[in-house]
This record gives C-alpha cells, sequence and structure tokens, in this order.
C-alpha cells in the first residue's frame, strides 16, 4: 500500500512536471511597504500659512494610520524650491514627503532654473486641497473695493505694495496678472510664508495681498485684516458678502491654488501606490473634513492619474499666461 501510494505521488508529480506546473507552493502575494521609523513631511513654507495647516492636519491623521510619527519640517525658502531640492535628495524609501504648491510643480520651473529635474526628481502621489485667493489689505488701508488698488497703481506719484511668497507662487502670478490686466505697478514684497506677510499688512507696512483664505480668516474674523475681493468664478460660502473680482469687471481673474502630496523620484511604485491609499483615506477621516471645511479648504484625493492631468493642465495654463504677460521671476 505504502509502495503504492509512492507510486502513485512519483506519476502525478511527472505529469504535473510535463504540464508545466511546478509543486512548489504559490507566492504570496507582496505585502503593502510599512514604515518602519519617523516620516518628515517636508513644508516650503513658514508656520502659520495654508500650506502650513494642510501639512499639519494630514500629519496628525497619517500619524494614526501609519502607525509611525509623521512630523511637519518647514524648509522654506525660493518659493518652494529649498524644500523640493530637499525632497528630490532624500532617500526614496517612503519616508520623507512633500507637500507641494501648484507654483512648485507648475509655476516656477517654467518662471526659472531649478536645482532638480521637476519630471524626474519629484513623483506626484495625490491632489489634496485646493483653495483660491482672496485680495485683503489691513484695517486702516484706504483701498476698500478691488478698483481703488487698481486706481492706486496706476497713480506713479506713489509706490503700490504686494505681499508674496516667493517666485512662482499663486500670490506673486495673481499680482502680477491683477497689475496688467488693469494697467498698474505693483511692487512685490517677497516672504518666506504667509504668516509674516499678514502681520506687516495688518500694521500698514504692506499694501495688500492676494493669498489663500484659510490663512487669512482668522484674521479677517478678528479685524486685523480686511477682505475687499475674492479671486474665484463664484462667491465663497464662509464670506458670501464679499465680491467676485470675475463677475465684477474683470471675468478672466480666477486663481486656484491646490497643495499635493509627492515623494522623491526613484520611489517604488508599491510605496508609491501605498502612500496614495494613505492620503486617499486620510481625506475621509470625519476629523480632517471637518478642519478642512472650517478653514475653506476643497478636499481633493483622487489617483495618481488624476493629479497628473491636473499638473499638465496648470501648467500648460499659467506658461500661456507667463509667456502672454512676459512674467519673469525677479
Amino acid at each position: 500500500m505504502v509502495h503504492t501510494r509512492r507510486g502513485l505521488s512519483g506519476r502525478i508529480a511527472a505529469a504535473l512536471l510535463a504540464a508545466g506546473i511546478g509543486l512548489i507552493p504559490a507566492a504570496a502575494p507582496a505585502a503593502d511597504p510599512s514604515f518602519t521609523r519617523e516620516v518628515r513631511f517636508l513644508n516650503p513654507f513658514a508656520p502659520g500659512g495654508t500650506s502650513d495647516l494642510i501639512g499639519r492636519i494630514l500629519a496628525d491623521q497619517l500619524s494614526k494610520q501609519i502607525g509611525q510619527n509623521v512630523v511637519v519640517e518647514n524648509r522654506t525658502g525660493g518659493g518652494g524650491v529649498v524644500a523640493a531640492q530637499e525632497l528630490a535628495r532624500s532617500n526614496p524609501d517612503g519616508h520623507t514627503i512633500l507637500l507641494a504648491s501648484m507654483g512648485v510643480l507648475t509655476i516656477t520651473p517654467q518662471m526659472q532654473s531649478v536645482p532638480y529635474d521637476v519630471e524626474k526628481d519629484l513623483l506626484p502621489v495625490a491632489n489634496i486641497a485646493s483653495v483660491y485667493n482672496i485680495l485683503v489689505t489691513g484695517p486702516r488701508s484706504p483701498i476698500r473695493r478691488w478698483q481703488d488698488l487698481a486706481e492706486m497703481a496706476k497713480d506713479r506719484s506713489r509706490t503700490v505694495t504686494c505681499a508674496t511668497v516667493g517666485a512662482g507662487s499663486s500670490q506673486q502670478l495673481s499680482c502680477i496678472l491683477f497689475a496688467s490686466m488693469t494697467g498698474g505697478q505693483i511692487t512685490q514684497v517677497p516672504y518666506r510664508g504667509g504668516a509674516p506677510a499678514i502681520l506687516d499688512i495688518s500694521t500698514g507696512r504692506v499694501d495688500v495681498m492676494f493669498g489663500n483664505m484659510p490663512e487669512f480668516l482668522g484674521q479677517i474674523r478678528d479685524g486685523g485684516l480686511r477682505a475687499v475681493a475674492y479671486g474665484a468664478s463664484e462667491a465663497s460660502p464662509l464670506i458670501p458678502e464679499l465680491p467676485v473680482i470675475s463677475r465684477d469687471g474683470l471675468p478672466a481673474f480666477i486663481i486656484p491654488s491646490w497643495f499635493g502630496v509627492v515623494v522623491p523620484g526613484r520611489t517604488p511604485d508599491a510605496m508609491v501606490a501605498r502612500w496614495n491609499a494613505e492620503l486617499n483615506r486620510a481625506m475621509q477621516a470625519p476629523d480632517v473634513q471637518r478642519r478642512f471645511t472650517e478653514n475653506g479648504l476643497q478636499r481633493l484625493g483622487g489617483t495618481r492619474e488624476d493629479f497628473l492631468r491636473q499638473i499638465a493642465a496648470d501648467r500648460q495654463r499659467w506658461g500661456g499666461i507667463i509667456r502672454e504677460h512676459n512674467i519673469r521671476s525677479d
């Protein structure tokens, strides 16, 4: 009996081998790549701004999800170039990520030379949040309407100043585009982030800023800043009475901005997929939804392909505007 069983086993094995079917067990599907230590979450702008707010909301949620601390690290300078260069130099193992602004991925590389290849060294993972520009000024400023700013900018007897957060930022493009569309002259005053710029606007050292709504809301509500107009296609649900520039004389002045997560080039596909899944999961968390809504942030998320399409569309759009208006980083 034993001999018969062995013979049968041998005949089965031979038949399977002849058919090209091995007896070695099939390999189990590869497990999701794991996070083995603290994650550095690079942020290109100073604490207190919109990107810092988004980064800290995300870091809180992601830390819970992946079982490791996700630590925001502000690496300011160059309108995001310093942080992007730091990411490009990082080990592509998934433990360093960057919250990249629209400017970093679509505008700055078209306006100046950058010390990395934006196509190869920065690997887009998922878009996170979108926000529109709002024009603000100080509480004692004579600027009450966007038309007041346009008239002042045409008066060559004085200098009109506009705070920005570096070359290629949506804030810079907004200042330049507004001046170009209205025929005025506005002098840019660059800052490393929204928070220090807000301080100077509220005290009257700088006239205006076109910036992301979330970083202004607290100061607007407290009276430290005055909202003048909104750079979207329709009114803001948070400040519905605020005039919309595109509906009030400048139909082409619609300035959205978004922030997405990127990883170093050469990051393994499995890790990129893991991060995309974790980021989309974070977007669905009730606490993230609440905090985004309270701060005027629109949740995005989606596939990596969705993000790549958005980047391509905005590179084309802003590239056309940059060339049309002969915009330079200096």
